[in-house]
C-alpha cells in the first residue's frame, strides 16, 4: 500500500526504542515506553496560507525527526506501525 500525506501532514514510521538502560538492564517489553523519535516515510505538499499560496513542508522523506509525545494518530500499515501526523508535531529534525 503507498499513502501521499495531503497538506503539512507527516508519515513517520517509529524508530525502534531502547532494550537496556545505561546501566545494562533490560527493559520489558511492558515497560517501555513509545520512542518519540522517527523516520519520515513521505511528507504533503505544504500548507496553504490565507491567499492561497503553499507553504513547501520543513521536513523530506528520509528525515529523522523528534516528535510530540500524543502526536499524530497511529495505524498499521504492512504490518508496520505508523503515525500520521501534522507538521506542526515535529519538534525538530535529527541529524
Amino acid at each position: 500500500m503507498h499513502l501521499k500525506p495531503l497538506h503539512d501532514r507527516v508519515l513517520v514510521r517509529r524508530l525502534e526504542g531502547e532494550e537496556k538502560t545505561a546501566g545494562g538492564i533490560i527493559i520489558p517489553d511492558t515497560a517501555k515506553e513509545k520512542p518519540q523519535k522517527g523516520e519520515v516515510v513521505a511528507a504533503g505538499p505544504g500548507k496553504r496560507d490565507k491567499d492561497g499560496k503553499e507553504t513547501p513542508m520543513s521536513v523530506k522523506s528520509g528525515d529523522k525527526v523528534l516528535f510530540a509525545k500524543y502526536a499524530g494518530t497511529e495505524f498499521k500499515m504492512d504490518g508496520v506501525e505508523h503515525l500520521m501526523m501534522r507538521e506542526d508535531d515535529i519538534l525538530a529534525i535529527i541529524d
